[in-house]
């Protein structure tokens, strides 16, 4: 095989010539070389065997995608370098793109050569690893106070507004809330039973009174044994929400207000907020939350400022056992 070494610097080359004649000793040479598949071939694999299974996560490494691909398609993934990365990076940057969107590229980038090194034996090393993540700006922990969470209710299409008060009432996910089926709530025992997704877990989850008058009156039109196998929570034409159309809803909704800074998750921390201003231990709040463990340092810290900033003004909520 003849190959230069691409430099002009004879000791430079020399090095390069040894390091090559150890890697033919150790069998490491050949083997890389005969590996021929692309990143895009990676990728096309990655989205089929891990993105499509997942599906919540398929339409962020489709956007992600649009740019790699561009960029790495036609590498082979022996040749992609971390100096690659790095020039992908400085040019994306560039473009103006947010360090947030750029992690989570490099991020899905890292995750397949992860799979190809692992399971598929496609790659020994993964260039991503080697390159440093954007540093993003910290989210500003937001919670909504009773008058926002008025005039935001106020605006709200029917179909939304049930979700936004199943939400601050419960503290649930969104993806816990859009999965919600009506063989799971039982209004006589004013609970709602949550599979959480991240955690691979069933919790039972108090309603309010305010919560249990809602439910009973979307209940009320139809025979609840038709609704057994139903999604509780639909859109104005009776279809179930999926989460783009709430994330639309709530856009629109926010702008209407004129309530900026502020995501569907922090409504789960007005729950927590809520609780902790109102006296409620920590322990209860992790359970009501459905937390694995004990909440983190940061969210005790957060949660124990938010006591002495506001206790005054809250109402206790009123839980039915």
């Amino acid at each position: 095989v003849r190959q230069s070494t691409e430099t002009d610097d004879k000791k430079l080359a020399e090095k390069i010539y040894h390091k090559v004649l150890t890697e033919v000793a150790e069998g490491k040479w050949f083997e890389r070389k005969q590996r021929t598949e692309t990143f895009a071939e990676m990728m096309n694999r990655y989205m089929q065997e891990h993105s499509a299974v997942k599906k919540r996560s398929t339409i962020r490494d489709q956007a992600s995608l649009k740019h790699l691909l561009p960029f790495f398609g036609t590498f082979a993934l022996r040749e992609i370098h971390p100096s690659h990365i790095s020039r992908y990076k400085a040019d994306r940057l560039t473009a103006k793109a947010a360090p947030g969107t750029l992690n989570r590229e490099l991020a899905l980038m890292k995750h397949a050569f992860t799979l190809a090194i692992k399971e598929w034996g496609w790659a020994k090393d993964n260039p991503v690893k080697m390159v440093s993540m954007e540093k993003e700006a910290p989210h500003k922990d937001r919670w909504l106070t009773y008058g926002e969470e008025k005039r935001l209710l106020k605006v709200c299409p029917e179909w939304f507004k049930d979700i936004v008060v199943f939400a601050v009432d419960t503290g649930c996910r969104r993806g816990e809330i859009l999965s919600l089926f009506w063989r799971h709530v039982d209004l006589q025992k004013g609970v709602a039973v949550i599979f959480g997704k991240k955690t691979s877990q069933w919790r039972g989850v108090p309603l309010t009174h305010r919560l249990r008058d809602i439910l009973a009156s979307k209940q009320a039109p139809q025979k609840v044994q038709s609704l057994r196998d139903s999604t509780v929570f639909c859109n104005a034409t009776g279809l179930a929400v999926n989460v783009h159309e709430l994330r639309g809803a709530f856009e629109t909704v926010l702008q209407k207000v004129g309530i900026s800074d502020f995501r569907f998750h922090d409504l789960r921390h007005t729950f927590a907020t809520r609780l902790a201003q109102n006296g409620v231990d920590l322990f209860t709040i992790r359970r009501l939350l459905g937390h694995r463990h004990y909440v983190t340092r940061r969210g005790t810290h957060i949660i124990t400022w938010r006591v002495f900033e506001g206790a005054s003004t809250c109402s206790t909520p009123v839980w039915i056992t």
